[in-house]
């Protein structure tokens, strides 16, 4: 008899992980597989780090966040959204993905379905899966990764619990406009479904971005300081939605996480006055030069928003047979099958110095052209 919990099989390593131990057995290589900033924690955001640690606020915060931290974010989410919160619509969490972990900790039970736009943040099936629900794929292909609500309202079931949107999204760069939205908030109200909006790459927006929260009332937002402060490794982000859902959540985070780290909850204090203007206009510039180095060679997803790229194979490949190829030739990308159940893609991540990117956009051009 295995030791191992059953829910333990359910998932598998995750295919980026696979990629990140492979760079390191390779030499120099063009690493564009790495999903996150290229800068580092502002100076300001590092100096009331420091202070918070000097002063001793090393102890835990509130289950819901540090006092000092929530007016913050309340009064960002209503800039941004429209809507006035409550604070007890409002939790801190251990980064988005904490946040994502909770809220389908809550929410999920065995045989609930959950509809995933397909192209995928890696994430999301495994977690649905290891609480045992069911993944339910909504193909995004045929509509420019766009959402065709026709396709979405077909999907939905008596056991389907919620819809799992991302935008910005992570592989495909993909925003999901106003439109759009408005077209999935319809068919979610006319059935009652909860929507889980993951907006982690919101700050990284090249067209307009609007909170899916803003749309539509029944809707648990996740965000965080992670990608657009550098803070990766820091852990912070926010969940901001119905009453029920957040309580639940905080209740679960009692006996997990217990609260975010400390120290970094103090830290976001000083976020608000960073200027975050020139790193998001450094990666338009990057995203352009990418797309315009790629854009005769490769099929390309449209890059709204993050600072991916969304490319497909060459004839005769599919997207895993492309990446063994291209890391063949010292180019680090992810394969598509990672983020999807369907293999004809790969992920390019720009968040590298310049020259490195020609470097590799030379390489991969070289190797579609000699197919």
């Amino acid at each position: 008899m295995s030791r191992l919990a059953t829910r333990t099989g359910r998932i598998d390593a995750s295919g980026i992980r696979k990629v990140f131990d492979l760079a390191k057995s390779m030499k120099n290589p063009v690493n564009l597989s790495i999903g996150q900033p290229d800068f580092d924690v502002p100076g300001e955001v590092k100096a009331a780090a420091h202070e918070a640690i000097d002063a001793g606020r090393n102890s835990y915060t509130p289950t819901q966040g540090a006092a000092e931290l929530r007016p913050l974010l309340l009064e960002e989410e209503k800039s941004f959204t429209g809507r006035e919160w409550k604070e007890s619509e409002l939790l801190v969490t251990s980064g988005v993905s904490g946040g994502l972990f909770l809220a389908l900790l809550a929410l999920v039970e065995e045989g609930d379905e959950v509809i995933i736009p397909d192209p995928y943040f890696v994430m999301y099936k495994h977690l649905v899966a290891l609480f045992g629900g069911t993944p339910v794929y909504l193909d995004t292909y045929g509509s420019g990764f766009g959402i065709d609500p026709d396709r979405l309202e077909s999907l939905i079931t008596p056991r389907t619990k919620l819809l799992l949107l991302n935008s910005p999204s992570n592989p495909t760069g993909r925003i999901l406009s106003r439109v759009e939205l408005e077209s999935v908030a319809t068919v979610c109200r006319k059935h009652g479904l909860l929507v889980i909006s993951d907006e982690i790459y919101r700050r990284f927006a090249y067209v307009e971005m609007v909170s899916m929260a803003e749309i539509y009332e029944d809707t648990l937002m996740l965000a965080g300081h992670s990608k657009a402060y550098g803070m990766t490794g820091w852990r912070l982000g926010y969940a901001c939605g119905p009453e029920e859902v957040i309580q639940a959540m905080a209740k679960v985070q009692q006996y997990s996480f217990v609260c975010a780290p400390s120290f970094v909850q103090y830290a976001a204090l000083a976020c608000p006055a960073v200027d975050l203007g020139p790193h998001i206009e450094n990666y338009r510039a990057k995203r352009d030069l990418m797309v315009g180095a790629l854009q005769g060679s490769f099929e390309i997803g449209p890059p709204d928003g993050a600072f991916y790229l969304w490319a497909k194979a060459p004839a005769g490949h599919t997207g895993t047979s492309f990446v063994e190829q291209a890391i063949a030739n010292n180019v680090l990308v992810i394969p598509g099958g990672v983020f999807s159940e369907q293999d004809t893609h790969f992920r390019i991540c720009y968040t590298v110095p310049d020259d490195k990117l020609r470097e590799g956009a030379e390489i991969l051009c070289g190797l579609a052209g000699a197919q």
